[in-house]
């Protein structure tokens, strides 16, 4: 089914529509270019997981304890993903959520066309990111909302089926957020700074951002050409994904490689957004991943956003700037940041690397003044 979509640059195509018509191949708008194919290196991927063991696996049993804390900033450091374990957050409502969003996505697509999203703010039932015409897809649907803060909740673009989804949303996106708000705390600790200094460089947990996207993979026919979501490092602060409960997909570049997650039941994924290594000064790091399709199944994922306020400038913390390692970023906004990859859609490390390179050059400028003085 194809909807024009006010503010996109052509007829928007639901991927699940085109999975469902039962076509042999893919169109051509999906076909990646070869490096990018999902088995473009599949030895030394291969090989990349048998060395490294797959991304660590935290137990937040005792979020207090130093050794917790420890353990967050090694794979914050190290990985910038990890897979948390006895988080706090009940099983019995990941298994809600992640029902909740199957009955969505099994809707009439009338239904679920009702509310279709546009560029402006993504909110909404969309099947696209980035707004350059012509540009090669991703195979994936999904359904993005704004959680916080209070003036971006729109309650118009939350569905009303299933007649759960809602407040089962809503339940869970607190859970998820007071748990992104205990590994700041852990993630402040292991960096040496006080326990609340991260989320005060957010602008404080009261104007956190909060969003909530789910990912809808249908079966593909030619799994090899294409990803259900190009690679590319989130652009937020941290991201707490749980992961598809039958189906692999989720791969995590590690050294030139790309490494499948295995992910444990009822875990967590967690990964360092682009924020956050702003702001650490590049100690933590957000690291480049994607998502592959396969030709039998489905596969559900929901990702919670934890952002900073969207309106402060952000740069590196003080703290962890000295003479050895100046600051690596300019300031900029998240609201600012985050237009990027609205416009050009998922392009790898492209954007934040960007930033590195206009900091030195911008110092680079400063030091030939200084010497001219």
């Amino acid at each position: 089914m194809e909807s024009a979509g006010a503010g996109w640059p052509e007829p928007v195509v639901r991927v699940q529509s085109l999975s469902e018509s039962g076509a042999a191949t893919i169109p051509d708008r999906y076909v990646k270019p070869e490096s990018e194919r999902p088995a473009a290196d599949p030895e030394a991927s291969a090989a990349a997981l048998t060395v490294e063991g797959g991304i660590p696996v935290v137990d937040l049993s005792s979020p207090s304890d130093p050794a917790t804390a420890r353990a967050v900033s090694e794979a914050c450091r190290d990985w910038g993903f990890f897979q948390a374990v006895n988080h706090g957050v009940p099983a019995e409502l990941l298994r809600r959520a992640r029902g909740v969003w199957r009955g969505f996505f099994r809707q009439p697509m009338e239904v679920k066309q009702r509310y279709a999203n546009s560029p402006a703010t993504y909110e909404g039932y969309g099947s696209r990111l980035g707004v350059e015409k012509g540009a090669v897809l991703d195979w994936g649907d999904y359904y993005f909302l704004h959680v916080r803060p209070p003036h971006l909740f729109n309650p118009h673009k939350w569905p009303h089926l299933p007649p759960d989804l809602r407040e089962t949303t809503e339940e869970y996106s607190r859970e998820v957020a007071a748990l992104c708000g205990r590994l700041m705390t852990a993630m402040s600790v292991g960096l040496g700074v006080g326990e609340t200094r991260l989320q005060e460089a957010f602008g404080g947990a009261d104007d956190a951002g909060v969003c909530v996207r789910v990912n809808y993979y249908p079966p593909c026919p030619q799994p090899e050409l294409t990803l259900g979501l190009s690679s590319h490092s989130d652009p937020g602060g941290m991201t707490v994904l749980l992961a598809d409960d039958r189906v692999r997909g989720l791969q995590v570049r590690r050294r030139g490689a790309w490494v499948t997650v295995d992910p444990v039941p009822d875990a967590f994924i967690v990964n360092v957004g682009d924020q956050i290594q702003v702001l650490t000064n590049a100690t933590y790091r957000s690291v480049e991943h994607r998502v592959m399709v396969n030709a039998a199944d489905e596969r559900l994922s929901v990702a919670l956003f934890y952002n900073p306020k969207s309106d402060l400038p952000l740069a590196p913390m003080p703290e962890l700037v000295t003479p050895d390692r100046p600051a690596l970023y300019n300031p900029m906004t998240f609201d600012e940041y985050r237009m990027y990859i609205r416009r050009k859609g998922p392009r790898g490390k492209s954007q934040v690397d960007s930033l590195k390179a206009a900091a030195a050059a911008a110092a680079t400028v400063d030091v030939a003044e200084n010497a001219t003085s």
